[in-house]
């Protein structure tokens, strides 16, 4: 960000390489607005839960003079591209501009560092506030108000599905990656080979926060890429809600998940049923389980029917 007279001010967006919901905005198309500036990633749960209220501020506020410019900045290679922001951002419902930031140009602009962050930027280009992650919501809000002159009750949120707030005080297990280049907690008994094609067993027990394959399987850079139908991955967490995040190779390919051995039940995810039965179909973050009696330890295995399933990185709720 550049520094003019000691205030921080919003830098171009000249580095975009599209634009949903909108044409290239600029100085000219930005003036004389509060701007909102939050950056995300698809497949990002900390933003998923952000977005109710992303949501809600720029419906509410739009009125006043407020822009909420989202900037999507890609954590995998699978998120490049604009068709994906574009069927992402409309499964999300959100009718705000989004600068597609494929090449880190807009990230670097702002030396941002964060999935989620939030930059208030005030009517004459200042930058005022920021916020990084989840949470701080009234706070937020209230900057809003003050940047547009507005004073009023705040707005009234819930988040459902995948975008409702986590149980904090059960969560117990860390987001963890699955390709080597930031993998960790591995555990199947097995000699592990990177970039090609190896086979792998559950071992009998697993420790919490720790995984397994079943399978022939290929540990890549970023994912574990799945070479034969009927491959598994397995893990012991302690949470309300379990994530992955899943590509597949083009077609459809339908998955079972089981808890600690059995079907989900009342504790499926939104996108499995009660039976565990899911289709990966295209890449985002899946929603495998979700508790409702606590949040005890539990372990997760996903079967996939077909090959060519790609997990990226558990993440928990």
């Amino acid at each position: 960000m550049t520094r003019v007279s000691g205030r921080l001010h919003m830098p171009s967006l000249r580095g975009a390489t599209g634009w949903v919901n909108s044409g290239p905005l600029g100085p000219a198309e930005l003036a004389d607005h509060v701007v909102l500036v939050d950056f995300r990633t698809l497949t990002c749960i900390n933003w998923l839960r952000t977005v109710p209220w992303i949501r809600a501020w720029a419906e509410a506020y739009r009125t006043d003079g407020l822009i909420v410019l989202g900037v999507h900045t890609p954590e995998f290679s699978f998120e490049h591209g604009i068709d994906a922001v574009r069927r992402a951002t409309a499964e999300r419902g959100l009718d705000h501009p989004v600068a597609v930031d494929d090449e880190y140009a807009v990230w670097r602009a702002f030396d941002n560092h964060y999935w989620p962050a939030q930059y208030f930027v005030d009517r004459h280009g200042v930058v005022r506030d920021h916020h990084f992650g989840e949470g701080r919501y009234a706070k937020s809000e209230r900057v809003l108000q003050r940047l547009l002159g507005v004073d009023r009750d705040l707005v009234s949120v819930e988040g459902r599905g995948v975008e409702a707030e986590a149980d904090w005080e059960h969560l117990r297990t860390p987001e963890t990656y699955l390709g080597y280049a930031r993998g960790q907690e591995f555990a199947s008994p097995d000699p592990v080979v990177f970039d090609e094609p190896g086979e792998y067993r559950i071992p009998d027990r697993l420790s919490v926060a720790r995984w397994a394959l079943a399978g022939e399987w290929t540990i890549g850079r970023e994912a574990v890429s799945l070479e034969r139908a009927g491959g598994s991955i397995a893990y012991r967490f302690q949470a309300r809600d379990a994530h992955l995040v899943l590509r597949g190779p083009g077609g459809p390919i339908p998955f079972r998940v089981l808890l600690d051995g059995e079907a989900p039940g009342p504790s499926h995810g939104v996108d499995v049923d009660e039976d565990g039965t899911g289709v990966l179909r295209d890449g985002r973050l899946y929603q495998l389980v979700r508790q409702h009696d606590g949040a005890p330890e539990r372990t997760l295995e996903i079967t996939f029917d077909g090959p060519g399933a790609e997990a990226y990185v558990f993440t928990f709720g």
